[in-house]
C-alpha cells in the first residue's frame, strides 16, 4: 500500500508544476469562519456536522445529499433496485483523485466497508444495514443490504469516498495529508488542529471549478473572536453569527446578515438507563439509593420547568424555533398525537413531589460551547430553571473536541444534543439517539441516555425495512409518538441558520448547516 501511495503522491506533485500559473492569473481567495472545530479530517472516524461538512470539501460521495435534504448524482450517476435488498449504482467514469489517479469501483468498496468496520462506529446509523459491496465491472457496484432500505440512498451520501489505498490508514495519515486525497472541488494544503484547514481549488473536477482558487476554513468557536473577524473583514462569510453582533452587522455598509431555516433539532438528554447516575445527587448533596431521571414523572417536570419560548426569544434572540419533537409539520413522521409540553413551575413541583422528590434533588448539566447556538448561555437558563422548582444545578460546558465523544458514550447524567434530520423523515435520528445502543445492528450510536424501548426498537424495525410509503408513514409517526411522550428526549428547538458575510458574496443556507465554500458565489 506505501509504494502504491508514494505514487499516487508524485503524480501529484507533477501535476502540481503545471497548475499555478493558470491558477495565478484568476486567484480569487475565500475564507470562512467555522462556528466549531473538526476533531480529524479522517471522514470515516467520527460523524458530526463539523466533521462531515469539512469533508465535503475534500471528498465526494457516491450521492449528493443537496442543501434542501434532496438526492442528486456525484460519483454515482444513476442508481436502481434490483431487488429489494440489492441496490446497483453506475460510477461516473474520467473522474481523478487529486493526485491524478483514476477512481474506480475499487475506492466505492473500500470507502464503504471502511466505514462500515471501522471501530469507531462512528457512521453505523447510516451503514448499519449494508451486508456487503461488490463490482460487476470497474464502474458498476452492487450496495447488499441485509433488510429493505427505504433511505439507502441517504446513507450513501454521508460516506465519503477515499482512494482504496488509503483504506487500512490511520487517522493520522488523514490529518497529516498524507492520505487526505479525495475527488473533491479542493485538494488538501495544510490542516493545523484547532486553528485551519487551507485548501487549493481543483481546476480538473468533473462538476466544473469552483469560483475560489484557494480556501481557509478557520476554526472560531469563540463567538467574539468569529465576529471580531468578520467586522475587521479578515473574513468573508461566518457560521453562527452572534445574535448580540447582528445590529453591528446589519449597520455596515460592507456587510450583511443571511437567514435560512435548519432541521437541527437540539434537545436535553438524560440518564434512564443506569440505577445510580454519577451527576446526580440528594439536595444536601449526598448520594441517592435511585435515579430519578428513570422517572417520567421527573422527566416531565424537569421539561415543564423550561421556559422554552422565552429562551428561544431571549437567550437566542429569535434564532431557533420551539421544537416538541424531531421534525416540524409537514414532514415525514410528524405526530399528532405527541403531547406538546407547556412552561409550568407550579405543576413541575408538584410532579416533583409525586415522583417522590418533594425537596428535589441536585444535578450537574453538561454541554459543549461554541457547537449549537447560545448553547453555554442555553444551558445557564436551564439550570436557573431547574434550580426554581427544586432541582439544584450546576453547569459545565466544554470544548467540542472534548465534549463530542463523551456525551455520546453515557458519561453525563444530563446532557446538551444535538441532530440534523436531514432525511426530512424519523428513522435516521430514532437510530441514532433513542434505539437501544447495539453495535452489530448499528443502532444507539449517540444514545448517550442509555434509553431500551421494546416498543421503539420493534417499529424502528419494521420503518427501516418497509419500501412502501404509505405503510411507512403511520410507523414513523408512532416512533415520534412513543419518543416524545415518555420523554425519552426533553426536545427544546430546530436551530434557524444565521450567518454573517461581505456583500461582495451571496450564500443560500443549507438545511444541514453546512457551510460549503464551492457553494458562497460571488454577489450579483
Amino acid at each position: 500500500m506505501a509504494a502504491k501511495i508514494l505514487t499516487r503522491a508524485a503524480i501529484g506533485l507533477l501535476g502540481t508544476i503545471a497548475i499555478p500559473a493558470m491558477v495565478a492569473a484568476q486567484e480569487t481567495p475565500l475564507t470562512i469562519g467555522m462556528s466549531t472545530t473538526p476533531t480529524t479530517l479522517d471522514p470515516h472516524e467520527d460523524s458530526s456536522a463539523p466533521n462531515n461538512a469539512t469533508s465535503r470539501h475534500i471528498w465526494d460521495s457516491l450521492v449528493n445529499l443537496t442543501g434542501t435534504s434532496a438526492n442528486a448524482p456525484e460519483l454515482a450517476t444513476e442508481w436502481k433496485v434490483v431487488d429489494p435488498t440489492h441496490w446497483e449504482f453506475k460510477l461516473r467514469k474520467g473522474v481523478k483523485f487529486h493526485d491524478g489517479s483514476e477512481f474506480n469501483a475499487d475506492d466505492v468498496i473500500a470507502s464503504l466497508l471502511r466505514a462500515r468496520d471501522k471501530p469507531s462506529q462512528s457512521f453505523a446509523s447510516y451503514t448499519r444495514n449494508i451486508v456487503n459491496v461488490t463490482a460487476t465491472d470497474p464502474y458498476t457496484i452492487v450496495v447488499e443490504t441485509k433488510v429493505p432500505d427505504p433511505i439507502l440512498l441517504n446513507s450513501v451520501s454521508r460516506i465519503r469516498i477515499i482512494s482504496a489505498d488509503c483504506k487500512e490508514a490511520p487517522v493520522q495519515d488523514f490529518d497529516n495529508g498524507k492520505c487526505a486525497i479525495g475527488t473533491g472541488a479542493y485538494s488538501f494544503v495544510s490542516y493545523s488542529p484547532g486553528s485551519n484547514l487551507t485548501l487549493k481549488r481543483n481546476d480538473s473536477y468533473f462538476a466544473g471549478p469552483s469560483h475560489w482558487s484557494n480556501v481557509t476554513l478557520r476554526f472560531l468557536p469563540d463567538d467574539g473572536a468569529r465576529l471580531a473577524s468578520l467586522l475587521s473583514n479578515e473574513i468573508d462569510i461566518v457560521e453562527t453569527l452572534p445574535a448580540d453582533g447582528m445590529a453591528r452587522v446589519e449597520a455596515s455598509d460592507n456587510l450583511q446578515v443571511i437567514n435560512g431555516l435548519s432541521s437541527r433539532f437540539v434537545y436535553l438528554g438524560l440518564d434512564v438507563s443506569r440505577d445510580v447516575s454519577p451527576f446526580v445527587k440528594a439536595a444536601d448533596g449526598s448520594d441517592l439509593d435511585k435515579n430519578p431521571l428513570k422517572d417520567e414523572r421527573v422527566r416531565r417536570a424537569m421539561l415543564m420547568s423550561i421556559n422554552r419560548p422565552a429562551i428561544v426569544d431571549r437567550v437566542m434572540q429569535k434564532n431557533g424555533t420551539v421544537a416538541d419533537q424531531f421534525v416540524t409539520q409537514g414532514y415525514a413522521g410528524y405526530s399528532e398525537k405527541v403531547e406538546k409540553v407547556g412552561y409550568d413551575p407550579a405543576a413541575a413541583k408538584a410532579l416533583l413531589a409525586e415522583a417522590g422528590y418533594p425537596d428535589g434533588f441536585s444535578l450537574t448539566l453538561h454541554g459543549p460551547s461554541g457547537r449549537y447556538v447560545k448553547d453555554a448561555e442555553v444551558l445557564q437558563a436551564v439550570g436557573q430553571m431547574f434550580t426554581r422548582i427544586g432541582i439544584k444545578s450546576k453547569v459545565e460546558v466544554l470544548p467540542w473536541s472534548m465534549y463530542s465523544e463523551a456525551y455520546s458514550k453515557g458519561t453525563y447524567s444530563t446532557y446538551f444534543g444535538s441532530w440534523g434530520v436531514n432525511t426530512g423523515e424519523t428513522t435516521n435520528p430514532t437510530v441514532a439517539l433513542v434505539a437501544t445502543r447495539d453495535e452489530k445492528k448499528g443502532t444507539g450510536r449517540y444514545n448517550g441516555g442509555g434509553v431500551s424501548d421494546p416498543k421503539i426498537d420493534e417499529v424502528l424495525a419494521k420503518a427501516s425495512s418497509t419500501l412502501d410509503q404509505a405503510e411507512r408513514a403511520p410507523l414513523l409517526e408512532e416512533l415520534s409518538t412513543e419518543t416524545f411522550n415518555n420523554l425519552w428526549l426533553l426536545p427544546m428547538h430546530y436551530e434557524n441558520v444565521v450567518l454573517g458575510a461581505k456583500k461582495t458574496v451571496s450564500y443560500t443556507p443549507r438545511g444541514d448547516k453546512y457551510t460549503l465554500a464551492y457553494d458562497v458565489k460571488p454577489a450579483d
